[in-house]
C-alpha cells in the first residue's frame, strides 16, 4: 500500500450536562401542603381517670364509715351469759363432769360425734389437772369481751381461786386473782341459744 494512513476527524469533546443542584430551587413549583394526620381522641382517657377517682373516693368513704361504726358494733353475747357460761365449764372441770366439759370444747360438734372416747378420756384429763391446781373458782368478772364474728366471741375475765389440798402453791392466798381468755361460740338451734367454752387459757399457769 501506498501513502500515509488517514486517521478520522477527532470529534471535540461535548461538555457535560449541568449537574441538578440539591434545595429547595430544584423542585419545580411550590411545595405541597403537609398531608394533616389524625388526631386521637382523649376522651377515652379523660373518662377512664374520672372513674378511678370515683372509686377510690368509693373505697375512701367505705372506710371511714366503718371505723366509725366499729365501736358500735353489736355484741355476739353479753358479758352476763359469758361469765355465766364460763363458770360452767370450770365447774365441770372442778366436778370432773367429762361429758360437759367435752361439749364445751367440741365447740358446738358434741351431738354430731359418733364415737366420743377419745374426747370424753381427754376431757377427763383435763379435769384431773385442773382439780390438782385448784379447789375452788369463782368468775367474778368479765374484763374485755371481743366479737370475732355473728356468733364467735374472746373474752377476757377474772376469776378468784383457791390452791387444792397439798398443792405445791399452798403458800399462795386462797382468794388469789387471776385471769384467763376463753373462746365462746354461740350456738343457736331454732330459738334456743347456748354459749360454749370452746377453749380456755389460765394467762398466769397454762392451758386446760
Amino acid at each position: 500500500m501506498t501513502g500515509s494512513y488517514q486517521y478520522p476527524e477527532q470529534i471535540p469533546p461535548q461538555p457535560y450536562p449541568e449537574q441538578v443542584t440539591s434545595g429547595p430551587s430544584a423542585y419545580p413549583g411550590t411545595l405541597p401542603p403537609p398531608v394533616p394526620y389524625p388526631t386521637r381522641r382523649r376522651w377515652p382517657k379523660i373518662v377512664a381517670g374520672l372513674l378511678v377517682v370515683a372509686a377510690l373516693a368509693g373505697v375512701l368513704t367505705a372506710v371511714l364509715v366503718a371505723g366509725r361504726r366499729g365501736p358500735a358494733a353489736p355484741v355476739v353475747v353479753s358479758d352476763a351469759r359469758a361469765q355465766a357460761a364460763i363458770q360452767e365449764y370450770l365447774n365441770a372441770l372442778l366436778d370432773g363432769d367429762d361429758e360437759a366439759v367435752a361439749r364445751h370444747t367440741l365447740c358446738g360438734l358434741y351431738d354430731g360425734v359418733r364415737d366420743r372416747k377419745a374426747d370424753l378420756a381427754v376431757a377427763g384429763l383435763a379435769s384431773d389437772a385442773f382439780r390438782k391446781q385448784f379447789s375452788q373458782v369463782e368468775v367474778t368478772g368479765i374484763d374485755a369481751n371481743v366479737p370475732w364474728s355473728t356468733t364467735q366471741a374472746q373474752v377476757l375475765f377474772t376469776m378468784r381461786v383457791a390452791p387444792a389440798s397439798g398443792s405445791t402453791r399452798g403458800q399462795r392466798p386462797v382468794d388469789e386473782q387471776q385471769q384467763g381468755v376463753a373462746q365462746l361460740l354461740v350456738k343457736r338451734n331454732g330459738r334456743d341459744e347456748q354459749v360454749l367454752v370452746c377453749s380456755y387459757v389460765l394467762r398466769t399457769s397454762g392451758q386446760y
